[in-house]
């Protein structure tokens, strides 16, 4: 059975610290994606891109939970379920994202994107009856303010208006979805529950595209692929979508998604260590945005400072 679908039951600090490992992992791999899409975006459509990159995700996810798994419990999955979940809040949330980064700009969109930990927390205060202590508060703010100065932003430099309502809807279904993906399919594995809800991401995506190349708006195009736009789209989709999405949904299974979206904001610092390895430069913003974020996640979590219901791990998670 593999390790990815079945772990052994960890407890207390040990199911804590695994936990964040795997948030740290899942978004090491998510930061992959960046740089990966910088350079497809030259010859590629958002629209088209984001379509392409929930096909081949799902192409790897799904024939895998078929070997681990079985064919008759991909069959029995709650799939109407499991595809509401991708589709309302996957498949939503990136085509907003997309959407908001187009009509404002990069920093405004980077901006909108670190305070996703804000929704993440009002899903668990609502459902999950957390209950706000002084040290999960400061954890919190460090982690906003950590956040926003990883991305190398600053509020003066943000076109914002009413975009800024999209982009908090789409961290809202972000958040909701990763919740939802466990909260909602407790009986399927890690990796039954990161593929099936993949599946209404990709099928919202097709149906978007399908609708944009109709009305003939722009961002469906394409452009032929050699070996390294190839190597490219499969970082992209297989690496920061596939892996990256597998790990994420493990991780929140042990944390809860409050504490597991905080890690999201440390995202910019993992791209600067990716692009210093290939020429880039160190900045020392990035590396204090990442630090204060760490201390924020460490202090959130000190002893009894989360309190909430407990969140039902993946079958043998």
């Amino acid at each position: 059975m593999s390790n990815l679908a079945k772990t052994d039951a960890p407890t207390g600090a040990d199911k804590q610290l695994r936990g964040n490992m795997l948030c740290v992992l899942a978004i090491a791999l998510f930061a992959t994606g960046f740089p990966a899409a910088e350079v497809l975006l030259n010859t590629w459509g958002p629209i088209s891109l984001i379509t392409i990159r929930a096909v081949l995700a799902c192409a790897l996810l799904v024939p895998i939970w078929i070997m681990v798994d079985g064919y008759k419990t991909v069959m029995a999955a709650p799939w109407s379920r499991a595809l509401g979940i991708g589709a309302i809040g996957f498949g939503v949330g990136m085509v907003l994202l997309l959407v908001v980064q187009d009509i404002t700009d990069p920093v405004s969109a980077a901006l909108i994107a670190a305070t996703m930990p804000v929704s993440a927390v009002l899903l668990e205060i609502l459902f999950d009856g957390r209950k706000l202590t002084l040290n999960f508060a400061a954890g919190a703010v460090l982690v906003l303010v950590g956040g926003f100065i990883a991305t190398g932003a600053e509020l003066r430099g943000g076109t914002f208006g009413p975009a800024i309502v999209l982009g908090c809807f789409a961290s809202m279904m972000f958040a909701w979805g990763s919740r939802q993906a466990v909260k909602g399919l407790p009986n399927m594995s890690s990796l039954g529950q990161t593929a099936s809800t993949l599946v209404g991401a990709m099928l919202f995506c097709m149906i978007t595209f399908a609708a944009f190349t109709l009305m003939g708006w722009e961002g469906t195009h394409g452009a032929a692929l050699g070996p390294s736009g190839w190597s490219l789209l499969i970082i992209y989709a297989w690496g920061a979508m596939a892996l990256s999405q597998a790990f994420w949904l493990l991780g929140v299974s042990r944390l809860g998604i409050g504490i597991a979206s905080f890690h999201l904001n440390a995202s910019p610092f993992y791209v600067m260590l990716i692009l210093l390895m290939t020429g880039g430069s160190w900045d020392w913003g990035r590396a204090l945005g990442a630090a204060l974020l760490g201390v924020g996640v460490v202090l959130a979590q000190r002893k009894r400072s989360v309190t909430r219901h407990s969140v039902p791990s993946v079958p043998g998670g």
